[in-house]
């Protein structure tokens, strides 16, 4: 009767806070620092496109979107990631996503086959992973395989340390950069010898660059730069969204762009089970992808979030300020026992990191010791979370 692959999912991480921090009351006022939903402002003009296209609610979305959409996407891309001209092709390499949380967790659907290598396909992502990534792959067939990401390798997977055998078998490998939850960037370096790995052994990489937008100092390096030196985007896919580039989550609005070959396959897919965008979430998408003033002002606000950071909690409790993304990744010794003294003593929320992990037999728990900051509120509430959260460690 049920899907016993879908056995090994368990709770998601938010639910497993819910139940160990159900039974404590806060000790103060309580402050959410644990969920990664961006609370600056949105975009004024994007309510003002959603309006005049409001009639467009009557009719079915296209399954590939809109010219306009797809065009936003394809000059964004190139502008963005400094790709030759015509190499993104609206019409071949992109689709729309509701999300990408949609995207990620159909990918492996059309590329995780039966068997390969004679064995059980394997996804390969890092440990601590999204937890969309984990499901993605048990409901495709495939075994997921956790690679620690760990202080000692800039909190991504050690490319040499990867199995022979799991290298063999694997069928897709996911990758975000900005890393989620430690908010390291993948070196270009990094992404040219995985790029690589995938043509060598053919699988698919699935890569999460929704957090791009947001960095400190350089610009994120995207695998379609990586793939571009190449002359090819053959086995790649990318992931963007809207909801942290432009604090719109609940606009659902991404895309994926890549391998044509695969971007036609996935839009086959969509054509049975996919979710897609309506017109005018299209049009204020194709706006937000066109506009750059909106992401500067977001990235100034974070920038003064890390600042605030690096002055209260300075190089206690491991920290450092990530590359890119809204997070902080605290080494404080226990996730889980941490996270309910913060809350019953300081009434602040935050993530262990624990819950976004796997054991793996032999090796040592990568997110036991540290707890997940989620820097996503108004510079005040931050700060306060923030003071709290020294003061109680």
């Amino acid at each position: 009767m049920f899907n016993a692959r879908l056995d090994g999912l368990g709770d998601n991480p938010f639910e497993r806070l819910s139940a160990l921090l159900g039974p404590i009351s806060p000790g103060k006022p309580p402050i959410v620092l644990h969920l990664g939903e961006p609370q600056h402002p949105i975009p004024g003009f994007v309510a003002e496109v959603l309006h005049a296209n409001r009639a467009l609610l009557g009719k079915y979305p296209p399954l590939d979107g809109t010219p306009d959409f797809r065009q936003a996407v394809a000059d964004w891309l190139t502008r963005r990631y400094g790709l030759p001209a015509g190499m993104i092709e609206p019409g071949r390499h992109i689709l729309p996503l509701s999300g990408t949380r949609e995207g990620l967790f159909m990918a492996p659907l059309i590329a995780v086959p039966e068997k390969k290598a004679g064995a059980r396909p394997a996804a390969l992502m890092p440990n601590p992973f999204y937890h969309a990534y984990a499901g993605a792959a048990l409901a495709a067939g495939a075994e997921p395989v956790y690679l620690p990401a760990t202080r000692a390798h800039n909190f991504f997977p050690d490319l040499d340390a990867i199995p022979e055998r799991d290298l063999a078998r694997a069928a897709v490998f996911y990758l975000c950069s900005p890393a989620n939850p430690q908010g390291t960037v993948a070196s270009a370096d990094y992404l040219r010898r995985l790029l690589a790995l995938s043509r060598r052994h053919d699988f698919v990489l699935l890569m999460d660059e929704c957090y791009a937008e947001i960095y400190t100092r350089e610009a994120p390096t995207g695998t379609l730069q990586i793939g571009a030196e190449t002359g090819s985007l053959k086995n790649v896919l990318v992931f963007h969204s809207l909801s942290k580039r432009s604090n719109a989550p609940g606009l659902r609005s991404g895309f994926v762009a890549g391998d044509p070959d695969l971007i036609k396959r996935f839009r086959t897919l969509r054509s049975y089970g996919g979710s897609l965008p309506p017109l005018p979430t299209l049009a204020a998408s194709a706006a937000l992808w066109r506009d750059e003033a909106h992401v500067e002002e977001n990235r100034a606000l974070y920038r003064q979030k890390f600042d605030i950071a690096e002055r209260i909690l300075g190089n206690r409790f491991g920290f450092y300020r990530p590359g890119g993304g809204f997070f902080l990744w605290l080494d404080v010794g226990d996730s889980e026992a941490v996270a309910k003294h913060l809350w019953a003593s300081a009434g602040v929320r935050v993530l262990p990191g624990h819950y976004l992990t796997r054991d793996v037999a032999g090796e040592a728990n990568p997110g036991a010791a540290y707890i997940r900051l989620a820097l996503v509120d108004d510079v005040t509430k931050t700060e306060e979370g923030l003071r709290r959260v020294a003061e109680a460690l």
